[in-house]
């Protein structure tokens, strides 16, 4: 005779105990016919009694009591209130990201490593949680409170300088705050601006902004005091210190004076983004592609703008078969549309093998 398998022995010891028991029994009268009612028989109550336990282990969560969006605000809105007088930023803004990216305190992040505002590792060095999300297993900061975590969401705001134009509205202005939230890149849902302000206006987190005079400044590396330059400005600041350390075990190499790291499988320009804190145009941009684009295992991703020449030891190069114009970009860390510049070449097209292309002056006509 085969001998059952664990799993087979405590599957078959399940379904014996709910097969005994009435198929139309809610939690709450499993509760009656194991404590309560005194006409159970002896047999049918060590049934009853296995089955409520075992639905209470399984299904803890319907024992567990949901924390309402009302709760929720009653416990932060002084902290938002206190932080916004700190930097400026709408308490309302703050309330309803925490509504939202926390699932008003109920998600796995909030409630296991106080993570109310979804960010992510980034250079973090305290505790870390991993977390499913657009990738699996990915890294998230872990606070030892939620105060912790308001503090860090306000300082994250504001030691960012792609934020820094954020700071030019009004502590009121809750829906600029919004659009330019998304704009930024903090979320890449389209609808992410409208979902705050429904949250706003539903629960009217409005009334918790008032104008203040932050106590602290952003943190903003432009010079010209005015938003529209702050935001073309952050389109490439902030990366001085990007060699010093590595991303997730990836080394930071140069080439031609660039930052760029090696793409590993199962990347994305997208999750890249969403990794290195970069907003969601930036590495397509600099890499000359899409964003739909598929990223290949060992494929070269530029972290900042190519050049518009390459480095002095390189004048030209000599087509090889099967190089395209992007592979040669890529390789000399050229920008692509300055390469077909360089060489008098229409856009799209290209070179044949054996052609000598410059890449420091302009062919002559």
């Amino acid at each position: 005779m085969q001998k059952k398998s664990s799993k087979a022995t405590v599957y078959h010891f399940i379904t014996t105990i709910f097969s005994n028991v009435p198929r139309d029994h809610t939690v709450g009268k499993l509760f009656f016919c194991t404590f309560v009612n005194p006409y159970t028989s002896p047999e049918m109550r060590v049934y009853y009694v296995i089955a409520f336990w075992l639905v209470f282990l399984v299904t803890p969560d319907l024992f567990a009591q949901k924390i309402t969006a009302e709760d929720y605000i009653d416990t932060y809105k002084d902290l938002a209130v206190s932080e916004m007088k700190r930097s400026g930023i709408p308490a309302s803004i703050t309330l309803a990201q925490g509504i939202l990216e926390s699932a008003n305190g109920n998600s796995r992040l909030a409630v296991v490593a106080n993570n109310h505002f979804g960010i992510k590792c980034h250079g973090w060095e305290g505790k870390e949680i991993y977390h499913d999300d657009n990738r699996k297993s990915e890294c998230f900061r872990h606070y030892k409170t939620a105060e912790e975590s308001y503090l860090d969401h306000t300082d994250f705001l504001m030691t960012r300088s792609r934020y820094a134009f954020l700071f030019e509205y009004r502590s009121t202005d809750y829906k600029n705050w919004a659009k330019g939230l998304r704009k930024a890149g903090y979320a890449t849902d389209p609808k992410y601006p409208q979902r705050l302000v429904d949250l706003i206006e539903r629960y009217r987190l409005y009334r918790y902004d008032t104008d203040v005079k932050p106590s602290r400044k952003a943190v903003d590396k432009s010079s010209p005091a005015t938003a529209e330059s702050k935001d073309k400005t952050a389109k490439a600041d902030a990366w001085d210190d990007f060699s010093s350390f590595n991303i997730e075990r990836r080394p930071v190499k140069k080439n031609n004076g660039t930052d760029y790291i090696t793409a590993k499988e199962g990347d994305t320009y997208t999750s890249l983004s969403n990794e290195l804190d970069m907003m969601p145009w930036q590495l397509p941009k600099y890499n000359d592609v899409k964003a739909s684009d598929e990223l290949y295992e060992g494929r070269i991703v530029y972290l900042q703008p190519k050049r518009r020449k390459a480095e002095r030891s390189y004048e030209t190069h000599t087509v090889s078969e099967g190089e395209t114009m992007y592979y040669i970009s890529q390789k000399y860390a050229v920008k692509l549309s300055r390469l077909y510049t360089l060489n008098r070449m229409e856009e799209g097209t290209q070179p044949e093998t054996g052609d000598i292309l410059n890449l420091r002056r302009k062919k002559r006509k």
